[in-house]
């Protein structure tokens, strides 16, 4: 399977998940994860896992096309591209399945809604409107054209 960054395999870590989820291309972007059973509503999906980075470090990654840095709070993200589950596959979309959640430090992914087996699981990213739109290639009815919230 390809590589991302030349030194990790493209993979979801079991562990990370109580559902069974597959890593595969996505319409939207790249890879993405789907259900590979059917998830209940309002249930942890998969947590969001990598190394802790701090703010510094975290301008320094953050630089280029792809990232995969989730901020924690004001002083740390999670760089799911060191250590990650395979929620950093997870795709942006402006009508989202999942909604993420911080709980005491734990980045959780959890279903809005019953997800049907197969379907791409997604996550509005709400990127700050402080910094260059980011284009959204989601498809939804309601798709506001960016990542960034308007």
């Amino acid at each position: 399977m390809p590589s991302k960054t030349n030194s990790k395999e493209l993979r979801i870590d079991p562990g990370s998940t109580p559902f069974r989820v597959i890593l595969r291309r996505s319409p939207i972007h790249g890879y993405g994860v789907y259900a590979g059973e059917t998830i209940p509503a309002r249930r942890k999906v998969i947590e969001y896992t990598g190394e802790r980075v701090n703010r510094k470090e975290t301008k320094r990654r953050g630089v280029g096309p792809h990232t995969f840095l989730f901020t924690l709070n004001d002083y740390w993200a999670i760089d799911g591209s060191v250590g990650g589950s395979g929620a950093e596959y997870i795709n942006h979309s402006c009508e989202p399945n999942l909604r993420a959640c911080i709980v005491r430090e734990h980045i959780l992914y959890i279903s809005k809604r019953k997800i049907a087996r197969g379907e791409e699981l997604t996550v509005d990213y709400r990127f700050s409107k402080r910094i260059e739109d980011v284009p959204c290639r989601c498809g939804s009815r309601n798709c506001r054209g960016t990542i960034n919230l308007q």
